[in-house]
């Protein structure tokens, strides 16, 4: 039984929708840096990388830029799925980065980052979400 139309895809509903939340949780992670410092410290008492609010920019724009080709995805945009598989290959160095300060929310978002990577390579090629 085939439950979508010839030519959609999915593995693209479902990657665009985990991008989508995937993209709010990097939102808040960038505005907790700039509200909450101390999550980013690791248990030595260190600044992981940077300071504080250029951390949390960084943090909010990328959630904002996987919002929007989250959407671009869900539209079925080729570009979006190209710029997907980037985003979050960005997202998971950064996570990696967290790591050590926040261990269970990095390898969660780590492995959304890896779910929708796969759901934006497993759908063919001119599929729609």
């Amino acid at each position: 039984m085939h439950y979508t139309e010839p030519g959609h895809s999915g593995w693209l509903g479902f990657a665009g929708m985990l991008g989508v939340i995937l993209g709010f949780f990097h939102v808040i992670q960038g505005v907790i840096a700039f509200f909450r410092q101390d999550v980013y410290l690791t248990p030595g008492g260190q600044l992981l990388v940077l300071d504080y609010n250029t951390w949390g920019w960084i943090w909010v724009i990328i959630g904002l830029a996987q919002v929007a080709v989250a959407l671009g995805i869900l539209a079925g945009k080729m570009w979006a799925r190209v710029l997907g598989i980037l985003f979050c290959g960005l997202s998971m160095i950064g996570q990696f980065a967290f790591l050590g300060a926040y261990p269970v929310y990095s390898v969660i978002s780590i492995a959304i980052s890896v779910l929708v990577i796969y759901g934006l390579i497993v759908a063919p090629r001119r599929a729609a979400a």
